[in-house]
């Protein structure tokens, strides 16, 4: 099979059939190259960690729920290094070509699985969102993609980064697929009615660039007719800014936790960015720790209690159009925290959040989120379906 977007691990274009019956049959899909593949070795992004790996002995659970149901795999996909990046522009196998707007990048870290979904390769693809690495790539590439409830999908068999927001995510291009793969994901999948109840977060969408802001509104506006009430929240009356900073704290205390014994003992070589946000996370101490952990509880305790069976927030997935290739590293540093702003409120509350497709900036995608109640998953999914 040809690459004919650079989105795959170059040694790892594969394929391995489905059942030969299932609710999934006739689809084919792939995997981030952080999930475990038999007789594959899990790569992350980096090939001193893929050197250092032996074949793996068994699927992810997810990759085999896929092919129980039907599904046929195909291949492996970039994921910036060790997935710790938004942006999908790996330093050692290139940048996966954004078919939605190819001067542009396709988001990371799930920037593989985002780029053969948005350009037909595949029907889905699996990716992993901690900090957005499903919402953002799934934004710029104009797809869907779902950041499921924390823990509602079992993530064994997947390298991981900072396990307490680690989630199983996936993309497509239609809502319907998007529901089929959930069935088949989702544990005790039941299925919920689309929520009546719109919050819509003016400090999230606050931190949209300001030539995207008018797109953004104007596709929140257009969704809000699918909804019986529709209201205005403050989502953190003192910034989003503080809660971004707490996220950044524990996620990057995490990584270091999973990764920091390996980074001393075998030095890899990582590319810009990364290597930065590695030895930034070197340094986070306890206090810094425990104070960013009281501000998540908090945090947890807010958000959960504005939602409830019929209730959404809605904001936007990321704080513009995917900024443009080698884009200077200022330039990608506010775009970065901008978007850390949005997408730390559901990863601190631990909620499930959809992307939805809706804006178009300059002739790029930008996507509009909801996000749900803890375990409202399935409600997210119909809302997709119902609103499109």
């Amino acid at each position: 099979m040809e690459d004919e977007l650079g989105a795959y691990r170059p040694d790892a274009i594969f394929t391995v059939d489905g059942a030969d019956d299932g609710p999934l049959a006739g689809l084919t899909f792939a995997a981030k190259d952080l999930y475990d593949v038999v007789g594959i070795a899990t790569g992350a992004g980096n090939p001193t960690f893929l050197n250092g790996r032996a074949p793996a002995a068994k699927n992810a659970s997810s990759v085999q729920k896929l092919l129980n149901a039907g599904a046929t795999l195909v291949g492996k996909t970039i994921t910036d290094e060790l997935a710790f990046s938004l942006f999908g522009e790996n330093h050692h196998y290139g940048t996966p070509i954004n078919p939605a707007a190819p001067q542009r990048i396709p988001g990371g870290s799930s920037s593989g699985s985002a780029s053969i979904v948005a350009g037909g390769l595949v029907d889905t693809a699996l990716g992993s969102d901690t900090g957005g690495s499903v919402r953002v790539p799934a934004s710029h590439c104009g797809i869907f993609g779902l950041r499921p409830t924390h823990g509602r999908i079992p993530i064994d068999g997947v390298v991981p980064l900072a396990d307490s927001f680690d989630t199983v995510g996936w993309f497509a291009r239609t809502p319907d697929i998007m529901m089929r793969v959930g069935q088949v994901l989702l544990p005790d999948f039941l299925a919920q009615p689309t929520p009546t109840r719109m919050l819509i977060v003016d400090d999230a969408l606050a931190q949209v660039e300001d030539e995207a802001a008018d797109a953004a509104r104007a596709a929140i506006d257009s969704l809000a007719f699918g909804f019986d009430t529709v209201e205005h929240v403050t989502i953190a009356p003192d910034g989003l800014d503080g809660w971004r900073t707490a996220f950044i704290t524990l996620l990057s205390a995490e990584a270091w936790h999973n990764h920091g014994d390996w980074i001393c003992h075998v030095r890899p070589d990582f590319g810009p960015g990364v290597a930065e946000r590695f030895a930034a996370a070197s340094t986070v101490t306890r206090e810094a720790v425990a104070a960013a952990s009281e501000v998540r509880n908090a945090t947890r305790d807010s958000v959960r209690g504005l939602l409830d069976a019929h209730t959404v927030l809605c904001l936007p997935s990321a704080a513009g159009a995917a900024p443009y290739k080698r884009a200077d590293r200022r330039t990608l540093a506010a775009f970065r925290d901008r978007t850390l702003d949005m997408c730390c409120i559901a990863g601190l509350a631990g909620l499930p959040q959809i992307g939805l497709p809706r804006a178009m900036v300059g002739g790029c995608p930008l996507g509009i989120s909801l996000v749900g109640p803890a375990g409202g998953d399935e409600m997210l999914l119909q809302a997709a379906v119902d609103l499109t």
